[in-house]
C-alpha cells in the first residue's frame, strides 16, 4: 500500500532538489544546453512547469483538460504540443520562470493531496489515479533534473526516491511493447536492481525465466531513455528481457529516440 503523505513529500524533495540547482544562476548559464538537442535549463525547468500546470488541470478541471487536449489533437499539433509549451516558458526571464514553476509545483502538490480515493484523472495516456500521477510527476522531475546535472556538471548522488522512477519503469512493461508496435510478454519478468544503499530492489516471481538485474540509477535512466543501454551495467537473461531493455519507455508519447552512446 502507498502511503500517499510519503508519496507526496518525495515529489517536493525531488522538485526541491533541480530548484537548489538553478535558484543561483545567472541568465546565461540558464542558457546552457542540457544533452536533450535543441533545450538549455531553461527548457528544461519550463517543461516541468508546463506538465504541472496541465496535470494541475487534470486535477482541478478534467473537462477543461480533455477539451485542451482533443483541441491539440484535431489541430494536428500534438507532436508541437510539448515543445511549444518549453519554448514559451524557456522564453520568460529565469527569475519569473523559477517563481511559476514553484507556484504550480506547491499547487499540484495540494490538489493531489485531495483527490478522493478511486479517482481517475485524465492524461495524455490513460487515466490514473493521484498516487500514479504523482509517481509519474516524480519520475519526470527525476528525469529531467538528470539533463540539467549533466549540463552543468553536478555529481548527483542517488536518493531512495528513485525506487518511485524504477517501480513505474517495471510497471511500463507492456506499454513499452505496445507502444513500438509489439505484443507484450504474457509471463511477468523478475527485475533485481542494486537499490543507492546497496540493499536489492525485487519485483516479480523468482523463478521468472526472463529477469533484469543492474544497478538501480542505471534502469531508471535507461527506462527515462537518459542513458544508452550499452552504457548501463544492465544484465538480461531471456530474449524478451533482452528486448525490453532496447525499448523500455516509463513516460508518456511516442517512442523516444533513447540516447546515443557514450
Amino acid at each position: 500500500m502507498i502511503d500517499p503523505t510519503a508519496l507526496l513529500a518525495d515529489l517536493r524533495a525531488e522538485g526541491a532538489e533541480l530548484d537548489s540547482w538553478v535558484e543561483p544562476l545567472s541568465d546565461d548559464e540558464w542558457a546552457t544546453p542540457t544533452p536533450a538537442a535543441g533545450w538549455t535549463v531553461a527548457h528544461q525547468v519550463a517543461h516541468l512547469a508546463w506538465t504541472d500546470e496541465r496535470s494541475l488541470l487534470a486535477v482541478t478541471d478534467p473537462d477543461a483538460f480533455q477539451t485542451e487536449f482533443a483541441a491539440a489533437l484535431s489541430g494536428g499539433n500534438v507532436a508541437h504540443f510539448v515543445d511549444d509549451g518549453a519554448a514559451e516558458g524557456a522564453a520568460q526571464p529565469p527569475a519569473k520562470l523559477l517563481a511559476r514553476w514553484r507556484e504550480l509545483r506547491d499547487a499540484l502538490n495540494s490538489a493531489l493531496a485531495q483527490v478522493p480515493a478511486g479517482t481517475k484523472l485524465p492524461w495524455y495516456g490513460p487515466p490514473m489515479s493521484a498516487a500514479s500521477m504523482a509517481t509519474a510527476r516524480i519520475m519526470e522531475t527525476w528525469a529531467h533534473s538528470c539533463d540539467v546535472a549533466d549540463a552543468l556538471g553536478i555529481k548527483r548522488e542517488p536518493s531512495p526516491r528513485i525506487k518511485h522512477v524504477a517501480h513505474l519503469g517495471v510497471r511500463t512493461r507492456d506499454f513499452a511493447f505496445q507502444l513500438n508496435g509489439r505484443t507484450p510478454p504474457a509471463e511477468p519478468f523478475r527485475v533485481e536492481l542494486l537499490a543507492p544503499d546497496m540493499t536489492l530492489w525485487t519485483w516479480g516471481p523468482e523463478d521468472a525465466a526472463q529477469r533484469v538485474t543492474g544497478p538501480a540509477v542505471d534502469f531508471c535512466r535507461l527506462v527515462t531513455q537518459r542513458v544508452h543501454r550499452d552504457d548501463t551495467a544492465l544484465v538480461a537473461y531471456g530474449a524478451q528481457a533482452d528486448e525490453w531493455l532496447d525499448i523500455a519507455q516509463a513516460f508518456a508519447g511516442a517512442p523516444g529516440a533513447g540516447r546515443a552512446k557514450a
